[in-house]
């Protein structure tokens, strides 16, 4: 018999996947679950439950939090990543990191196919199918739901049939959850007109008022959560993640282009991204040069492009992370952001590396590294090149 590892996440297309593959192809199916973050214990049991009736040999969860955090989620911290200047790259982040387990995986126990349940309409199917003909390139990749068009009816409806008791086709929204935020899909996001109603949301709101939460950085890495030290950088966000979520702050919509070349529109909740990217880009306006913020912002949008069009393996995004983490060596103090329901405000900073406490001057008080005569030479030298340009060409003056 030969061996299929599905990336299976528990949904409805690889729960498909692993039943037609077993029971109508005769493959000895390896489920793997790898899981970023989004998984509970009880939702990972249950998985594996479900995977066994399905028909698969063996189940398996793949936990790389800890890698995907280590080897990008801190690069989209240090670069203040978000596409479009509003999503954190959460779910299309993790897809990289999933089908790098998954083809490792695959590698390890000698498989000679690896399918996933990606359509053919979405972003998925290419961060999948890259990673895994880059990995494994000879192994075949299967993807039924592409392959034959199948409808989510026609998926319900054959496990039903084959004593599978489940009806995702009734759901109205589909999520993907990760330690980086939670997408969702379906229902009003479909109509351009539309927003998403409050029950869409998997977390709700539970606070009023306000509150101060402080976050502390060390070398541009979160490290204490209202003064509580984390060395696990994991623990450290799904705290900032809890207090966050109370408040709903991190709803938003995103709209933009898929890798595929159509217009997509998600929706997400992203408490622990936007409030860890706020203060770290808070905190950088304090500790960095002008030019070390403006290059940074110029590779990190590079960054936050290519992990989002699958191109994580180009070689280039190692240099692109050397240059960010060099940049977080002096990114270091404690933040304080004001939450209050669906928004946060920056408040302030204490840094031993604030550029800010210059023994040069105060802005707009007084000034200490300079005569107020090379001030007013600086202002001459400097107004230069447009005094010889308007000298000649006086009539280009714009009329009062």
């Amino acid at each position: 018999m030969k061996k299929v590892v599905v990336a299976y996440s528990g949904g409805l297309d690889t729960s498909y996947t692993v039943m037609y593959l077993a029971k109508e192809k005769g493959y000895e199916v390896y489920a793997a679950c790898a899981n970023t973050g989004g998984f509970s214990a009880e939702q990972l049991k249950q998985n594996e439950k479900n995977a066994y009736a399905l028909g698969a040999k063996k189940y398996v969860t793949l936990d790389v939090t800890a890698e995907y955090y280590e080897k990008s989620l801190k690069f989209m911290i240090f670069g203040n990543v978000l596409r479009g200047g509003t999503y954190p790259v959460s779910v299309s982040s993790e897809r990289i990191f999933q089908g790098m387990a998954i083809a490792r995986y695959a590698k390890e126990i000698g498989a000679d196919a690896i399918a996933h349940g990606s359509t053919g309409a979405g972003n998925d199917q290419v961060r999948f199918d890259m990673t895994f003909l880059v990995m494994c390139p000879e192994m075949e990749i299967i993807t039924l739901t592409r392959d034959g068009n199948i409808s989510r009816k026609e998926e319900t409806d054959y496990l039903n049939a084959n004593g599978f008791p489940a009806d995702f086709a009734k759901l109205k929204y589909s999520y993907n959850v990760g330690i980086w935020g939670t997408s969702i899909c379906g229902g009003e996001i479909l109509d351009s007109k539309q927003g998403l109603p409050e029950s869409a949301y998997l977390k709700q709101i539970s606070k009023k008022g306000s509150e101060i939460l402080t976050l502390g950085f060390e070398k541009g890495e979160l490290c204490s959560v209202n003064g509580r030290k984390y060395t696990d950088r994991i623990e450290a966000i799904n705290a900032v993640e809890e207090i966050g979520a109370a408040y709903g702050i991190g709803r938003d919509m995103h709209v933009g282009d898929t890798i595929i070349g159509i217009k997509g529109r998600v929706g997400f909740e992203a408490a622990a991204p936007m409030l860890i990217i706020g203060a770290h880009k808070f905190l950088e306006k304090f500790t960095l040069s002008k030019w070390q913020q403006y290059w940074k912002d110029q590779v990190a949008g590079w960054y936050g492009m290519f992990l989002h069009e699958s191109q994580y393996l180009e070689p280039v995004m190692r240099d692109i992370e050397a240059m960010l983490e060099s940049s977080q060596r002096n990114v270091n103090g404690t933040v304080s952001l004001e939450l209050r329901p669906w928004s946060f405000s920056t408040v302030g900073v204490d840094s031993p590396d604030d550029l800010l406490k210059s023994k040069l001057g105060e802005y707009g008080e007084s000034q200490k590294g300079w005569t107020a005569e090379e001030a007013k030479g600086f202002i001459k030298l400097l107004s230069t090149p447009l005094r010889v340009y308007y000298g000649t060409h006086q009539e280009e003056f714009i009329d009062d």
